[in-house]
């Protein structure tokens, strides 16, 4: 059974590193370049009790983030939700790194506006494969905001201290999410080729699947296409204007009317043949997008 390390605060990550010990109990900046990776850490596994954003250069050998080795190249950004696994693999103790590790715990922003968006920063649960990667202007926005957070931290803990560092983490998220936008554009012969995939595979499962399988999900369509639901929906929403959970009920909605129009089968055949566990379920999904129940629709076509 691996070993699996549990880091609850951001004094123990200190700690384990063996870095100074923390101006703030909730939030860290650690600088790459002023502690040498040790070997003792290699082959381990670690659950951080915290966000992680992370820039470091070069990259590392070998990171695995949950199932997968993160995909780190000269400019990757590396974003780690609360309670991730993270391996680390081969360390080499003759390389000298540089960056920044922005550590923060969900208690400095449970209280706060962005505490309730951060469900929106969907690039915490991307999958590794699918890392920021920055130029080097964007990196040097993201490096002053770092920097501003080091600076603040030097002062002595006040009543504006946690209300100026989360503003200036705000700040990081945003560009972040700027950045992915970027990176989105860029990107966006492949992307539309994985729009395409989608298309096949969404038509494909409602003829085929639909019946003995029960409704599709967003989990399901991004496990076929390789790719986590977060950064699914992100991509089609770029791509379309819509998420993966609302085309998929534009083409239950499409599907449904076929069905209702070239068959005779009753309205709760229907509804089993479309994977509706229940029949008034259909009934409420049908009515919601055309304000008409399955069997007025038949009957006015």
């Amino acid at each position: 059974m691996k070993e699996i390390i549990n880091i609850q605060s951001i004094n123990q990550l200190h700690e384990l590193i063996g870095y100074t010990k923390p101006r703030h109990p909730l939030v860290s900046v650690l600088d790459y370049a002023k502690f040498r990776p040790n070997s003792t850490h290699q082959n381990l596994h670690f659950v951080m009790n915290f966000y992680v954003i992370s820039f470091k250069s070069p990259a590392p050998k070998s990171l695995l983030y949950g199932r997968q080795y993160y995909d780190f190249a000269e400019g990757t950004l590396m974003f780690v939700a609360p309670n991730q696994t993270i391996s680390v693999g081969e360390i080499d103790n003759d390389t000298l790194y540089e960056g920044f590790g922005l550590y923060f715990h969900a208690d400095l922003i449970n209280a706060t506006p962005l505490g309730k968006k951060m469900k929106d920063y969907a690039f915490f649960s991307y999958n590794t494969n699918e890392a920021l990667h920055v130029s080097e202007d964007e990196k040097n926005v993201l490096n002053q905001i770092v920097i501003n957070i080091e600076q603040e931290l030097q002062h002595p803990i006040d009543t504006y201290s946690n209300a100026v560092i989360v503003t200036y983490l705000e700040q990081i998220l945003n560009y972040s999410a700027r950045f992915y936008g970027r990176q989105f554009i860029i990107r966006r012969k492949p992307n539309q080729e994985l729009l395409v995939r989608f298309e096949e595979l969404l038509k494909a499962y409602f003829k085929e699947k639909v019946a003995e399988n029960g409704l599709p999900t967003v989990e399901y369509f991004a496990e076929k296409l390789s790719i986590s639901p977060g950064y699914l929906t992100e991509l089609l929403k770029h791509e379309t204007g819509k998420t993966t959970k609302e085309l998929i009920q534009i083409e239950l909605l499409e599907e449904a009317k076929i069905r209702l129009l070239n068959s005779n089968k009753t309205m709760n055949e229907v509804a089993f043949d479309l994977g509706f566990e229940y029949p008034q379920y259909f009934n409420k999904f049908f009515k919601s997008k055309t304000g008409l129940t399955p069997l007025q629709y038949r009957t006015l076509n």
